[in-house]
């Protein structure tokens, strides 16, 4: 289990490969951004972008799990303090295979609990072109020891 110690600064975590299919974007559209251009490639909108394109927010729940499977599921994660930015800079089409990675850029132990960290990362993901897509810098807390007693 990594607690805060782990997350040094500089440290980076590998996220994914994950492929994006047309079925999961219009999927993810449906249920919660519904705009014509992540519904309809043959949309007027999408055709003013290029095609059917992912929801911003579908490539957020993208990178989420990315994290989990990276390192948040075997970390003493605390959940976050918030993001600071959330930049989509390219959008993610179909069959796109998104990576990124993870960097711890600062760290501090609370001044109000002494048991957690908040752990500042930057937060990118790319395509298979090496194009960034998405771009954010939010603020992690963990627990500064294994809460759960596996302290071997």
């Amino acid at each position: 289990m990594l607690i805060y110690d782990d997350f040094t600064i500089g440290r980076c975590f590998e996220l994914g490969p994950r492929t994006v299919s047309k079925e999961e974007i219009v999927e993810f559209a449906k249920e919660f951004d519904p705009q014509p251009f992540h519904l309809d490639a043959e949309s007027e909108q999408a055709k003013q972008v290029g095609g059917l394109i992912a929801s911003g927010w579908h490539t957020c729940s993208i990178f989420m799990r990315m994290m989990c499977d990276a390192y948040i599921l075997d970390t003493a994660s605390q959940g976050s303090a918030g993001l600071e930015e959330v930049r989509w800079l390219k959008p993610v089409r179909p069959n796109d295979t998104l990576s990124g990675t993870a960097k711890v850029v600062s760290r501090r132990v609370s001044k109000s609990n002494a048991k957690l960290g908040l752990v500042g990362l930057d937060y990118s993901l790319e395509n298979q072109k090496g194009e960034t897509v998405l771009k954010i810098t939010g603020m992690a807390m963990i627990d500064t020891q294994n809460q759960a007693g596996n302290e071997d």
